[in-house]
């Protein structure tokens, strides 16, 4: 598979058009289109703010997008991958009632349906199949919506992407179901190579049977499309012919991809008109407005999606991730699309892409601003605009221009990207909604922040500047601003910071910038090459209030408890201990942290109350992917590896009771991972079979319950043997 010369901004435009079309449809997802025509008209543009809704959501459409592709990174990028394997990247990432999926139910919810078959020890593609969850189940949307990153991993290959559609579709549905994901995953895979639409169809169609549903669906569509210039008369025809009364379930499969089939015939090829269509016209908007986007975005590249309104600006590159992997859950389209990329690539026998020498924020594709927004606040508002430039760049071609005017001594230019959930009432919003928005800071103390900053050599005068970080603070949550050294930016010359990030564990980072004052009224432009950090935190991770157990039913600060992914059945505030983690059936993990973590130790005092095993882990990467030092009711201990089922890397007896109180420590440097208990070191072994490299840390409780009053997390001193 050869890549086309422009393959990285294709795939970041196919990323943006995804976003943009679930942000289009999300906020009347299911209306018909009587009920749109009449509440909103024609949608030409966001309505998100009529709808009193934000317009950056957690949503199954880009969460599962973008995590269930990941399968091919954790099995190596290996052509051979299975449908099993996709399936258990399912239960990797998934947090069962909270993320990604929509948990109507079995047999309400063919995802819900399809993780329950998985989580019972059915693999995939029985987990999905007809036979054992029926044609009606198996036969809904979800395939579809999904399907965009096994495209785009394989640019020109649209066998291929078909090929990688029917394995990962298979984990869920089947039927039609696979066959419409097939078509949609060959197309945005051709149209790389391709611009005209009818061809890209031709190219759909070959991929699948000749005799099958889809197939006539597009026919006909075809067919109306040639005698009839009114879309709006031709949806009458597929909702006469093809609706959703004719087809059973809650949102199945066949009405929603004629649809998509229809707006891209009847939108000239055109990116809001194609929108405006498909959202216009009902049904699973969101979904069916996500996979048209990521289509034309990838055929017509960033150009077509700059050739109307500014769908772009608002947008700022954001997106949620919320997964049992909680560090990567703040993300943004640059970092998604660098991913997708790199796996595309590396299926193709390339070397991964790593701008700035794999700078966190590196602004290096076009228009690109990866979350960075002017603060609007009354000290600020109005000072600042930020857009992405060609140059002023030493390591790349692009940086990030932060525009100032009307400084002056008591005003500050300002503009940041989250590394958090952003606010408390953002945390809130989507606990109620039911896609939960679960996240991990991905910057703690103890690591350093670098960044390459310039000034613009047409500047009048000289300007001050600092980084900056937001976190949330006890008691009640609000958001601290931390600055770090400031110093003072002559025309023209350049600055490198490091600045060593101080804090505690239980005061979660939201929140990274740069800060811009003067002391007289100034204008001109800096420009931020890149943003990053390095290292291993240094952070206690407890509750943030003094004196806690004296405040057992106050709730107090929240956040540090959101900075905890929840994947165990109870973790709540008004216990007097800062960690209460029970579990009811199986394993649960309480995870923090990133999977940029690589060598560190963890180590926490637990009290083990009624469990079957109980301990910490460390290079967390979900719920089934990390290394654990447990205390298990057999009177052993145990150092084991999760990934694909346990294995057992050493044991020793261990005789202990319930209400016992012991320190656990486990660290990893390298393939090398020690683990002692009550300071007596157990184990010392080196993995060298497919080793996890880095991730988190977790609480992990296996049927009863623990306390602990704190984790901490440090640098690795290997204890010599």
């Amino acid at each position: 598979m050869s890549l086309p010369h422009d393959y990285t901004e294709r795939v970041y435009a196919g990323v943006l058009g995804k976003l943009i079309g679930v942000y289009l449809g999300r906020p009347f997802e299911g209306w018909s289109y009587e009920q749109i025509l009449q509440e909103l008209g024609e949608i030409h543009y966001y309505v998100h703010e009529q709808r009193g809704a934000p317009l950056i959501v957690t949503d199954d459409d880009i969460s599962g997008t973008f995590t269930f592709l990941r399968a091919l990174a954790d099995y190596g990028n290996s052509l051979e991958l299975t449908p099993a394997q996709i399936g258990q990247t399912w239960l990797n990432y998934i947090i069962e009632e909270r993320t990604i999926l929509w948990w109507g139910g079995m047999g309400n919810s063919t995802e819900h349906t399809a993780y329950l078959r998985l989580k019972k020890g059915i693999p995939a593609p029985h987990s999905g199949c007809m036979a054992l969850n029926g044609k009606v189940v198996a036969e809904q949307i979800g395939s579809q919506i999904f399907i965009d990153g096994w495209a785009m991993v394989a640019p020109g290959d649209p066998e291929l992407a078909a090929d990688l559609a029917r394995r990962a579709a298979s984990v869920s549905h089947d039927g039609e179901a696979i066959y419409g994901a097939q078509v949609l995953a060959a197309m945005e895979a051709q149209a790389f190579v391709e611009s005209d639409i009818q061809k890209l169809i031709d190219t759909g169609l070959a991929v699948i049977p000749a005799d099958c549903l889809i197939r006539r669906l597009i026919d006909d569509i075809r067919e109306w499309h040639a005698a009839e210039p009114d879309w709006r008369v031709a949806r009458e025809k597929i909702a006469a012919n093809y609706g959703y009364d004719k087809y059973g379930g809650n949102c199945h499969m066949i009405p929603n991809h004629g649809l998509i089939i229809h707006s891209l015939l009847y939108g000239d090829d055109d990116f809001q008109k194609s929108l405006m269509i498909v959202n216009t016209s009902g049904w699973d908007t969101d979904c069916n407005s996500g996979n048209v986007g990521c289509l034309l975005g990838i055929k017509n590249g960033l150009a077509g999606i700059e050739s109307g309104p500014d769908y772009r600006g608002p947008v700022a590159d954001r997106l949620y991730l919320p997964t049992a992997d909680g560090g990567r859950a703040i993300s943004d389209a640059v970092t998604e699309s660098y991913h997708v990329v790199n796996t595309g690539r590396a299926l193709a026998g390339a070397a991964p892409l790593a701008p700035k020498q794999g700078a966190r924020f590196h602004f290096e594709l076009p228009g690109s601003v990866q979350g960075f927004l002017p603060d609007e606040s009354v000290e600020a508002r109005g000072v600042l605009k930020v857009e992405n430039v060609a140059g002023q760049s030493t390591t790349g071609a692009r940086s990030l221009a932060f525009r100032y005017q009307g400084l002056a001594t008591g005003r500050v230019a300002r503009a940041g990207t989250p590394v958090f959930t952003p606010s408390k009432e953002v945390g809130d919003y989507f606990e109620k909604r039911g896609y939960a928005l679960l996240a991990s800071p991905a910057l703690y103390p103890g690591q350093t922040v670098r960044a390459g900053l310039a000034a613009d050599a047409a500047n009048k005068s000289a300007v001050y500047c600092n980084l900056y970080l937001r976190r949330y603070c006890a008691p009640d949550d609000r958001l601290e601003l931390v600055r770090g050294s400031q110093i003072s930016l002559a025309p023209g010359v350049s600055h490198i910071f490091a600045w060593p990030i101080e804090g505690k564990g239980s005061e979660p980072i939201a929140e990274i910038g740069l800060e811009i004052h003067s002391d007289q009224r100034a204008e001109g432009s800096l420009y931020l090459d890149y943003l990053t950090w390095e290292g291993a935190p240094d952070v206690i991770f407890t509750r943030p209030e003094p004196g806690h157990r004296q405040q057992r039913w106050t709730p107090g600060a929240q956040m540090w408890r959101r900075a905890w992914v929840k994947g165990v059945d109870s973790h709540d505030h008004w216990w007097p201990e800062a960690f209460r983690v029970v579990q009811n059936e199986g394993r649960g993990l309480l995870i923090t942290g990133t999977r940029e973590w690589t060598d560190y130790a963890a180590s926490a005092t637990l009290t083990l109350h009624l469990a079957a095993a109980a301990g910490i882990a460390v290079r967390v990467q979900g719920m089934r992917r990390y290394y654990a030092l447990l205390l298990c009711n057999d009177g052993k201990a145990r150092l084991i590896k999760a990934l694909d089922g346990d294995r057992v890397l050493a044991e020793a007896e261990f005789p202990w009771v319930y209400g016992d109180s012991h320190d656990f420590r486990l660290g990893a440097a390298g393939n090398r991972i020690q683990a002692s208990i009550d300071g007596q070191l157990l184990f010392d072994v080196e993995d060298s079979q497919r080793p996890l490299a880095g991730g988190g840390v977790a609480f992990v409780v296996e049927e009863g319950r623990v306390m602990s009053d704190e984790m901490r997390v440090t640098g690795l001193e290997i204890v010599q043997r």
